[in-house]
Order: structure tokens, then C-alpha cells, then sequence
């Protein structure tokens, strides 16, 4: 409105029948502060005015277009900002108007202009300024470029959307470039990381659900594979070292192998999303996979997966012979804490009783299936050539499991004592990045 006021000498007037009247200051004011009650209530005003030329233009009146927020963008702002990433809010509308849509969207904090960022120098404190503003308003396409480096100078990591052909400065700058996929242009879509095929704000919540739960699946499969890779690898050490009779023979070390690499490893890489994950403060970005808990965690389970073996390998060969029962024994006590092992690698943090025994059911045909294997090499008499195995009876069975879930029963020991002292230590925390 204010630059189209500046190019009017006159008005149309309804009070002058219809007639012009010439425009005065007092004019322009009341025209603004119209303009700004209008704008305070989240609508978008634009002035029309008509006249043969830019400087003697005959003002005409304002149109208010209501553009509310899309349904979901609400609650997706409430539930990044839970989990520690700060949304800030671009655009460039007047700043009533984006005062009035930061307030829906819950973004309430400081608000700055683009002709504000003009004037401002990246030092210090404008650097500080710029990250605690929620709200930017009269936004240009280079005021973009300033956001994004301020932050990162900072050390955040940065996703800017947009849509333009002079978005796409900002997008490549970014860490992640978010394009819009109805609406943005093709140069915005090369320069972007991703797309919003719907050009949604809340799809980035369901992206941002989908990472976390990908990486954090990865990790329980790394955690999986390490604690029972390193559990064998001391097993047969220590034998070979002590110079001890091996408790497993060759085909019972590669039906192992197939358990730590087949189905039971696989299915935890499906596990679904917890809902909860994106309440979960983003990680440090150099944070590798392997972190002090889970090498703390993977070298517990191995060391109760080796000590449960050795004992009841120790148990069964009293007389100093090494018979079929010894191995099938022992043999059988390592597969079944690899199972109660990748229970409790379903999760990193949640118990088995949060999370639910059975929302992932190839899990449980993974884990099931590998015990149905179990069984037919421990029962069927041509495995049993195989794999040097002797048939047990339901009470040794119900041992090795009882021993087995020691690793289980352990590693949800340590979650709750974790959780216990985080909840304490953490309360009330909350970190900073940026979207």
C-alpha cells in the first residue's frame, strides 16, 4: 500500500459522489491505518489505482485476500519445535500481516524486515539478532541468503523452502533445499536436496519422522551385528587361546552367521517409526554411528552372551569330553540369547513393553522362523548328521532360555537406569537448530 499511495496525487471518493478528491497527508495516514487493521486480522492487502501516469495516479481502494495457514501446519510447528528445531517464518507480506499469521501458527517471538537485514552487518550481534527473530517480513529472494548464513555461522544446520526462480540462491546455500513441487519452478527443484510433491509444510514433519527412523534403525542393526559378531569372536578366542576344545564346530559357526546376517538382522531395519522420535533433539551433525552408549551397550550384551555360553559349556563338559549334548548344549544357548539380543535391539532407548512385542511382525516371522530352524537342526535326525547335534529335552530347552534372556532382561535395565537419570539431568532442555 505505501508504495502505491507514494505514486497518487488523488483518490476516488464515494463522499464526493463519486468524484475525485486530491490526497493529502492526513489522507495517506487514515489509508494506512486502515490498511493495518485489515492486514492485523492475517489478511493480505493490495491497493489498486489507476491514471496515464506512474506519478499522478488516481487511487482507487484495497482488497483483502485471505491466505490462511493449510491444515496440519499448526500442529507441525508445535511438534518440530518439541523436538528442538526452530521454524522461522518468511515472507513478504506487511509486517501486520505477518505479526497476525505468525500468532496462528504459534510463531509469537521478535519480528524484522528485509530492510532491516539490509542495513545489518554479519557480526556478532546482528548474527544473534537474526537467530532469535521468529518472524521476517518484506522478505526478498537475497534477504534469504542473508538468513541462511547468519545462521549458520552459527553452527545450525539450515532447510530453507521455496519456490522461485530467485529462490534457488538460497536453496543451493542451505544445507537442505526444499523446493515446492506444484509451484516451484524447475531451476528451484535442480537446486533443492528434496521436493514437496504436494507442496506441504507438514509433509517435512513426515520426512523428518522417516530420516530419524531410518537411522536409528541402522543402528540397532549395527548394534545388533556388533554384539554378536564380537560375542563369537571372544567365544572362540578364548578357547583357541586357553587352549580349550572349540565349544562350537564349523557348521554350527556358519548357521550363526546366517542368523546374525539373515532375517532376524534384517527385520530390525524395518522397524516401524516411533512416533516419538521426532520429539527427539537432532543430533550433532559430525556424531557418527557408533556412539560411547551403543559400544557401551554392544559390549555388555557381548560379554553376557559369552559368559552365558561359557557357563553352560563349562557345566556340560564336567568329565573333560567334549560330546554332541556339550555342543548341541552350548551351540543352542548362543542362538538363543542371539534372538532375546535382537529384542532388544529394537529399540535404543524405549523398552520392549513401550514399543510392543508385536508391531513388527517380520520380526517376529524372522525370529520365529529362525527358532523353527533351531529346532529342526537340534530334532531332525539327517541336521543332526550335519550339524553334530543330539536331540534335548524340554527342560534344557526351558534352561538356556531362562539363562538367555539374562542379555534382555540386563539391556532393559540399563534403558529404564538411562532414562531415569536423562529425565533428570535433561529436564526441561531445549536445544536449537533451525528449518
Amino acid at each position: 500500500l505505501e508504495r502505491v499511495l507514494r505514486h497518487c496525487h488523488s483518490y476516488f471518493s464515494l463522499a464526493s459522489d463519486n468524484a475525485t478528491a486530491t490526497m493529502l497527508a492526513e489522507d495517506r495516514q487514515r489509508f494506512i491505518d486502515m490498511e493495518e487493521r485489515i492486514a492485523s486480522q492475517g489478511l493480505r492487502v493490495v491497493a489498486m489505482a489507476f491514471g496515464s501516469q506512474l506519478r499522478q495516479l488516481t487511487f482507487v481502494g484495497m482488497v483483502a485476500i485471505s491466505d490462511p495457514p493449510r491444515p496440519g501446519v499448526v500442529e507441525a510447528i508445535e511438534a518440530l519445535t518439541s523436538g528442538g528445531v526452530n521454524v522461522k517464518m518468511l515472507t513478504g507480506d506487511s509486517r501486520p500481516t505477518a505479526i497476525a499469521i505468525g500468532h496462528k501458527v504459534g510463531l509469537s517471538g521478535n519480528c524484522m524486515s528485509g530492510d532491516d537485514l539490509d542495513k545489518l552487518d554479519l557480526n556478532p550481534n546482528a548474527i544473534q539478532r537474526i537467530q532469535q527473530t521468529d518472524v521476517f517480513y518484506r522478505v526478498a529472494p537475497r534477504h534469504k541468503v542473508t538468513i541462511v548464513k547468519a545462521l549458520q555461522a552459527c553452527g545450525e544446520i539450515v532447510a530453507m523452502t521455496g519456490d522461485g526462480v530467485n529462490d534457488a540462491v538460497a536453496l543451493k546455500r542451505a544445507d537442505i533445499g526444499i523446493a515446492m513441487g506444484k509451484a516451484g519452478t524447475d531451476v528451484c527443484k535442480e537446486a533443492a536436496d528434496m521436493i514437496l510433491v504436494d507442496d506441504n509444510f507438514a509433509t517435512i514433519l513426515s520426512a523428518i519422522e522417516e530420516g530419524k527412523g531410518i537411522f536409528y534403525n541402522i543402528k540397532n542393526f549395527v548394534r545388533f551385528q556388533l554384539s554378536t559378531s564380537i560375542a563369537a569372536l571372544i567365544l572362540i578366542a578364548v578357547s583357541t587361546l586357553l587352549n580349550l576344545p572349540s565349544p562350537l564346530n564349523a557348521m554350527q559357526i556358519l548357521w550363526i552367521n546366517i542368523i546374525m546376517d539373515g532375517p532376524p538382522a534384517q527385520s530390525l531395519g524395518v522397524e516401524p517409526v516411533d512416533k516419538d522420535v521426532i520429539r527427539q533433539p537432532p543430533r550433532k551433525v559430525r556424531e557418527g554411528i557408533i556412539t560411547w552408549l551403543l559400544a557401551t551397550r554392544v559390549a555388555v550384551s557381548s560379554m553376557c552372551i559369552v559368559m552365558g555360553t561359557v557357563y553352560i559349556f563349562w557345566s556340560e563338559m564336567r568329565d573333560n569330553k567334549v560330546t554332541p549334548r556339550d555342543t548341541t548344549m552350548t551351540f543352542t544357548c548362543f542362538v538363543f540369547f542371539d534372538m532375546f539380543n535382537a529384542l532388544t535391539s529394537r529399540s535404543e532407548r524405549k523398552s520392549i513393553f513401550q514399543i510392543g512385542f508385536f508391531t513388527n511382525k517380520p520380526f517376529l516371522y524372522a525370529v520365529g522362523g529362525s527358532l523353527m530352524g533351531q529346532m529342526l537342526v537340534i530334532f531332525f535326525p539327517p541336521l543332526q548328521r550335519v550339524f553334530q547335534t543330539e536331540a534335548l529335552n524340554l527342560s534344557d530347552l526351558f534352561i538356556l532360555c531362562v539363562l538367555s534372556s539374562s542379555v534382555w532382561i540386563i539391556d532393559e535395565l540399563l534403558k529404564l537406569a538411562r532414562k531415569s537419570y536423562f529425565t533428570a539431568r535433561h529436564h526441561g532442555y531445549q536445544p536449537t537448530h533451525i528449518l
